[in-house]
């Protein structure tokens, strides 16, 4: 049962109630409140913030992907996706009673009528995150639209399966245990991906175009598969840790027949276009260290989806993401970069890399979602939930360059 609300009822829905857990005034959930926008926090500390809350959007002091332009984004929710590299933070850093506060948030959500998880919550387990727009208001430097909820939580996304159990799967291997809570999640979402890999989806940066076949939420699928056969192991039943391994294994075999072109894999089934969530092949395990296939793709991204030595998602104008408007580069994926040149033994790289990430922090240490090369200006999301425990977790060792340095899931 949910704390705070019984499973079935409609879950507090005013700003002051979110508030309220944000203070400690409300039910602990475990979600990471680091995930909400600093907007909302800065304005619980205002006193004029309530008298003039319905009328403010608490969006406004935010800086928009596209500086005068449309990407612009309410964040106050927890993305399950994000959460599964702030729990590898939250291990790595011995935060280990932070981490089981978060499994017990996932093992208490209300899942989607198939079982499957949805994208985001609200902090406190809300699942309705309609997205609405203040016309009357602009944002940062007269940004427009103001926008309050998320229209991407109903969205087809197939990687959050293989997000939630690679999730429930550090946490396991950490914590020795298996809790009980968390075994039917297991089998929910790896039925669920199972029955959907085939299925084009919205994709990991939840594009507001066309579906597509993405090669990362197929790769993601996979890691639902591969993690549930792991999970099933470990409590003993092998032979549907069998079945689930079978399954992975088709996944990849479909992923490297029509997801690779010349030797690479790129953002869809149907483009040559190059994608920064292809990197999360390395990081996952995908592929082996040492296969020609990961090297290329890696260096792919490197070499040619890059803007001064920083990633891209993708480039904009080959990608029908339903927006307009150019983006900074994306600096999980520069971090993901990072990982993914340590993994094939490009240890110089990225430690030059690396070193260029620790330059451009705030004096907090902390990064935003994105970066504007040209001006040096962070954009959009600030903090990014999983950007500041990361220079930590993904510096190379010095062996790396002799070597491919294994992915933090395999050390872990």
């Amino acid at each position: 049962m949910r704390r705070g609300h019984q499973r079935g009822q409609q879950a507090p829905r005013s700003d002051e109630a979110v508030l309220a857990c944000m203070a400690g005034a409300g039910p602990r959930t475990g979600s990471p409140v680091a995930l909400l926008t600093p907007a909302l926090r800065a304005d619980h500390q205002r006193p004029d913030v309530h008298a003039n809350r319905r009328h403010r959007g608490c969006l406004d002091d935010l800086p928009p992907e596209t500086p005068g332009g449309e990407r612009n984004w309410d964040y106050r929710y927890s993305w399950i996706r994000d959460s599964t590299f702030t729990l590898q933070a939250l291990h790595w850093l011995n935060l280990d009673w932070e981490a089981e506060e978060f499994m017990q948030f996932i093992a208490e959500l209300e899942p989607n009528k198939d079982g499957s998880l949805q994208i985001m919550y609200g902090i406190d387990g809300r699942l309705d995150l309609t997205e609405s727009t203040r016309d009357e208001l602009t944002g940062y430097v007269g940004a427009r639209p103001v926008r309050i909820g998320n229209g991407a939580f109903d969205q087809r996304q197939n990687d959050v399966y293989g997000a939630a159990l690679d999730s429930v799967l550090l946490h396991t291997r950490r914590s020795n245990r298996l809790p009980r809570a968390l075994w039917p999640i297991v089998q929910t979402q790896a039925e669920c991906a199972t029955k959907v890999w085939r299925q084009p989806d919205q994709g990991i940066w939840e594009a507001r175009g066309a579906p597509q076949h993405y090669v990362s939420s197929k790769l993601m699928c996979w890691v639902a598969l591969d993690r549930a056969a792991k999970l099933a192991e470990i409590r003993g039943d092998s032979g549907l840790g069998e079945n689930w391994r079978v399954i992975a294994e088709e996944i990849r075999e479909d992923i490297l027949t029509d997801g690779l072109k010349k030797g690479v894999l790129r953002q869809h089934y149907e483009t040559e276009a190059l994608d920064a969530s292809t990197l999360l092949a390395a990081i996952f395990g995908f592929l082996p260290s040492d296969d020609e296939r990961l090297h290329a793709s890696v260096l792919a991204i490197a070499d040619e989806l890059t803007e001064n030595g920083f990633v891209l998602r993708y480039r904009t104008e080959e990608t029908d993401d339903g927006l307009s408007g150019k983006e900074g580069t994306f600096l999980i994926c520069s971090f993901w970069l990072v990982s993914g040149l340590a993994i094939i033994g490009q240890g110089q790289r990225a430690r030059d890399l690396m070193e260029r990430l620790l330059r451009i922090a705030s004096p907090l240490g902390l990064y935003a979602e994105e970066f504007d090369t040209e001006t040096g200006q962070h954009l959009g999301n600030f903090p990014q939930a999983f950007s500041p425990t990361l220079p930590s977790l993904k510096r190379p060792p010095a062996s790396s360059s002799r070597k491919g340095w294994r992915s933090t899931r395999e050390q872990l």
